[in-house]
């Protein structure tokens, strides 16, 4: 069996072989994997050429819709991964976060699809006024960049190594080239044969390189964007090549590094954080083996509980089965390969030579639950303590990537700070704390050296997703030795595949590029009244313009006994000495509310509801006296999808509102959100 690169539309195999894989648990064959003879100049253009133009003519919401489909369809697919997924080595939990976290990822970016407008771009931020009578004004938009995204992974999550990354560069419209681990790109080359045939993705959005891919980021140009994630000594090897300075292609590197868990001053045996600690501590080193990029390597505690809190943790491990997956109550299983057992041996040859083994062996020899111990990547959970941590520097700077940990003890929060700094930059360290002052200290120490830091405490324990496991909304990725990169992070990874531009220009020019209305653009009057209009029929830029209302005293009085506003501004003259105000003001929640009630049509049509405020400012005082009236504009549509047969098709509308004095100065402006059915519903 050969394990297939999916290429230029057809599944092909590499030339002779660059692997052999096996199964982590049996050691049996699973096929030879290669990518010889694969020409990537050509795998590259096409992917530019076929799959970039379809996912650039679609909308931000179309391709979020997409990936909501893509994700539902792999869903239903997934117990076939699990049945996979056990020849790495994986137990069932190591596989949920690998399987069901890569779909899960793909299911939160589908959702920013609400956070676009219907457009294949995006408008980034407000307008800026350039010029004093307003006839030149700026805009920055941001476009899908028009090259391919390169994404290199790890072994050790074959499937959320991929989906977290292909989700962020589909949803700004880039395709993908995706190079697995040659060791577990059976895992990989399963889901990618299901996302083809889905034929959910436009052809060429997606391929796949299954073997060792030598050359391919020789055939990365400028556009491009490249991800690495292995190994900080490989990554900025690869980061450093003039051929990226050259062509400008973005190199972004997340790097395996050496996490920290950190036991807050406060904690004391016995207490629920005390508890939660020594958990999260077990749990790190055993799920995955250890093979996690965020799994925690050193484990900082305070020097008068370092005894106690190595007990109980030699007790909590001895106490998890490890072994083969399939045999009941086995709760830790293999590493992925046989070679990574040796390359755990060689780092942890190392750490031994300046630090005490206090659980397991460095050879990482135990009792094994499995039929054949000797066909097996086995190696057993090893505890190390380091009573120096600022003389033996080992623990700082050599990784053993498998279920390794040095506990270091620690006199003051700074100083635990300064511990977790010795590693160069980490890409997570959690502070477990329930004293305010404790994890306050200790994170703003922590954070500059770390990209991600977890506070956990009882309160949070419970619906926390723990230290090993980074968010889609959040980055992902950390300083130093971690990369000095980011990936996810909801809009912000969007736009690193995107190009910002800076539009200026009049605003009709602005208005017409971007769809969204832009304040000082010719407005025409709405015929019929806006809100008498279906979505579909209403036209960005068309105004109603309301007839005129005298603010009068008795209206201040009003809204104050209305609403429980009685600022001193509103309600008391002789206060106003040393302020800005000439006499009492109107409330500005009140000119808001007026407006409205000058602009809305009261009869049944069209619109459901109002959905929001948004960017509401009162930008002059409004005094009795004063005469305000309204425009209020079609700003921008955003369309809705219906999420069954039996909802409402409707969209959501952005209207402009701006409300202004009788010197046809502006007093108020706000964007409200309407939501407004569409004439098909009818």
């Amino acid at each position: 069996m050969n394990i297939q690169n999916y290429i230029m539309g057809q599944w092909k195999t590499g030339v002779d072989s660059e692997y052999e894989a096996v199964h982590a648990i049996t050691g049996k064959p699973i096929g030879s994997v290669s990518s010889l003879g694969l020409d990537y100049d050509d795998v590259l253009e096409y992917g530019r050429r076929k799959g970039g133009n379809k996912l650039r003519e679609m909308t931000f919401p179309q391709r979020g819709l997409m990936l909501k489909a893509l994700a539902l369809y792999l869903q239903s697919k997934k117990e076939e991964y699990y049945a996979v997924s056990s020849a790495t080595g994986a137990t069932r939990i190591d596989s949920w976060i690998d399987i069901e976290g890569g779909i899960g990822n793909l299911f939160t970016y589908a959702s920013l699809r609400r956070e676009f407008a219907d457009q294949p771009f995006y408008i980034d931020g407000q307008p800026v006024k350039l010029s004093q009578n307003g006839t030149f004004s700026g805009q920055h938009i941001m476009l899908p960049k028009r090259g391919i995204a390169v994404h290199i992974n790890s072994f050790n999550f074959p499937i959320w190594g991929m989906l977290e990354k292909i989700a962020v560069n589909l949803l700004a419209g880039v395709p993908a080239v995706v190079k697995p681990s040659e060791y577990t790109s059976f895992l990989t080359e399963a889901v990618v044969r299901d996302i083809i045939e889905s034929r959910i993705l436009p052809e060429g959005a997606l391929q796949m390189v299954a073997g060792k891919g030598h050359g391919i980021l020789d055939a990365v140009q400028r556009g491009d964007a490249v991800t690495f994630t292995g190994s900080a000594a490989t990554g900025k090897s690869l980061k450093s090549s003039p051929h990226y300075l050259e062509r400008g292609v973005p190199f972004n590197l997340e790097a395996d590094s050496l996490n920290a868990m950190v036991m807050g001053e406060d904690v004391k045996p016995g207490s629920p954080e005390w508890s939660i600690f020594i958990k999260e501590v077990t749990k790190e080193i055993t799920i995955k083996a250890g093979q996690k990029c965020t799994a925690v390597r050193r484990v900082l505690i305070p020097k008068e509980h370092i005894e106690e809190a190595a007990e109980a943790l030699k007790t909590r491990l001895s106490s998890i089965k490890y072994g083969d997956p399939q045999i009941q109550g086995v709760r830790m299983g293999s590493l992925a390969t046989k070679l990574q057992v040796t390359r755990v041996q060689e780092a942890v040859a190392k750490l031994a030579l300046e630090n005490e083994v206090i659980h397991g062996n460095i050879l990482g020899e135990s009792e094994v639950l499995a039929e054949n111990p000797q066909a097996g990547a086995y190696f057993s959970p090893l505890l190390f303590v380091n009573e120096q941590p600022f003389k033996r520097l080992s623990c700082h700077t050599v990784e053993a990537f498998g279920p390794v940990s040095t506990l270091i003890p620690y006199r003051s929060m700074e100083e635990a700070a300064d511990i977790v700094a010795l590693g160069k930059g980490s890409l997570v360290t959690t502070i477990v704390s329930s004293d305010k002052e404790n994890y306050k200290k200790f994170t703003l120490e922590a954070a500059y050296s770390n990209g991600r830091v977890l506070i956990l405490d009882s309160t949070s324990a419970k619906e926390s997703t723990g230290h090993g496991s980074p968010m889609p909304l959040l980055t992902h990725g950390g300083p130093g030795r971690a990369g000095d990169g980011e990936e996810m992070g909801g809009m912000r990874g969007i736009t690193h595949y995107m190009q910002r531009t800076a539009l200026q220009g009049h605003p009709d020019a602005l208005t017409e590029i971007t769809g969204r209305y832009v304040p000082g653009a010719a407005r025409h009057e709405a015929n019929p009244h806006l809100f008498r209009q279906h979505f579909e029929d209403l036209v960005v830029g068309d105004t109603v313009t309301t007839e005129k209302h005298m603010v009068t005293m008795d209206d201040i009085n009003n809204f104050a006994e209305l609403s429980g506003d009685r600022f001193y501004a509103h309600m008391d003259e002789k206060s106003l000495e040393g302020t800005i105000f000439t006499g009492r003001v109107a409330h500005g929640y009140f000119i808001l509310s007026r407006a409205a009630g000058l602009f809305v049509d009261p009869p049944k049509g069209p619109v459901l509801l109002n959905y929001g405020i948004e960017n509401c400012r009162f930008t002059k005082p409004v005094y009795p006296g004063t005469e305000i009236g309204v425009q209020l504009t079609v700003q921008e549509k955003i369309n809705q999808e219906k999420r069954d047969d039996q909802d409402i098709a409707k969209g959501i509308v952005k209207y402009y509102v701006e409300v202004t004095d009788d010197t046809k100065e502006v007093v108020a402006v706000a964007t409200i959100l309407t939501m407004v059915k569409k004439r098909e519903q009818e």
